[in-house]
């Protein structure tokens, strides 16, 4: 695996000063076993780490110091620690975990695991598994409230989301949606919540007070079938003024007004546009587009498609360090 020596290691060896670290964008590669790291203020590919079998799902620590790694046929979550770029550690996971999402404690990890329609909880510090969670067939998306108090799963098969109470780590609502739900994102004010369901070609717009649905989205682009509208991650501006929805087989990011729901654009993107995020200035949005093999950059402000970056094969996941 080829590897680029990163500038604090040039600094070092040559007795220079470390420039300041720039902010790091972080893609997981699914057939490639390895994730690449984009110097976001180049737009550039300045390293690529070998990791753990398939890996999908990844997020930050909160203190950014860490990179949580869904090593999906190792059956594990590795830990990246983000100064060295090493694997430090794994934690229990359950078989084949898919995504995840960590609670404001910074401590409990809350896994879907697909092959086994379960949702474990791991404390990430101590290791302990602190509870396994029966959730419908084939659990994939995970999110968490930014109050802590919701833990929300998909499940594919059952088309259902699944509230589970994070004191008590019981499921107080299923909630049907559209067919094959992948992806959840909660506002940051915690008030809305945002589904994809892929099959069904649908997001929807929840109310978490009241757990009812608000509002149902549907995309029709111009000159592609409808069968290939297949909507998966979404990523919601912190002002709420946007949700981007990648759109999968489609190639296209979908612009939707979050205060009126109406579709604004659709951004043509890679081939099988999978996860997004946003730069910590939300001045761009990055997407992992598995087929191609690339990353998209948009510029938020004009809403253009800007940059097309190589990575592996594969990509699936995105995060940015600041």
């Amino acid at each position: 695996m080829k590897h680029v020596l990163r500038a604090s290691a040039l600094a070092a060896l040559f007795g220079l000063s470390a420039p300041a670290l720039a902010s790091l964008a972080y893609v997981s590669n699914e057939k490639d076993n390895s994730i690449s790291v984009i110097d976001v203020a180049s737009l550039e590919v300045v390293e690529t780490i070998p990791v753990g079998q398939r890996p999908r799902g990844i997020l930050l620590s909160q203190d950014h110091s860490k990179l949580y790694i869904c090593a999906s046929d190792d059956d594990t979550v590795q830990i990246l620690d983000l100064e060295t770029h090493a694997i430090i550690d794994t934690l229990p996971s359950g078989e084949d975990p898919e995504q995840f999402a960590l609670h404001p404690n910074d401590r409990w990890l809350f896994i879907a695991n697909e092959d086994d329609a379960i949702v474990t909880v791991v404390d990430a510090p101590t290791k302990d598994v602190l509870a396994q969670i029966d959730v419908g067939v084939e659990p994939e998306g995970m999110a968490v409230s930014p109050d802590g108090k919701w833990a929300v799963n998909t499940s594919e098969t059952s088309s259902m989301l699944h509230w589970i109470d994070t004191e008590s780590f019981e499921i107080k609502k299923n909630m049907v949606v559209g067919q094959r739900p992948r992806h959840v994102e909660f506002s940051q004010d915690g008030k809305i919540a945002w589904a994809s369901a892929e099959i069904g070609g649908t997001v929807h717009v929840i109310d978490v007070d009241n757990l009812e649905e608000i509002q149902t989205l549907d995309f029709q682009i111009r000159g592609v079938n409808q069968d290939k509208v297949q909507p998966v991650g979404i990523e919601l501006t912190s002002d709420g003024r946007y949700a981007f929805v990648a759109l999968g087989p489609a190639n296209h990011v979908a612009v939707v007004d979050a205060q009126s729901y109406e579709v604004l654009d659709y951004l043509l993107v890679g081939r099988r546009v999978w996860q997004l995020a946003l730069t910590e200035d939300e001045s761009q949005l990055l997407t992992t587009n598995g087929v191609s093999g690339d990353v998209s950059v948009i510029d938020v402000d004009s809403l253009q498609v800007t940059k097309s970056i190589d990575v592996g094969r594969y990509p699936w996941g995105v995060v940015i360090k600041p």
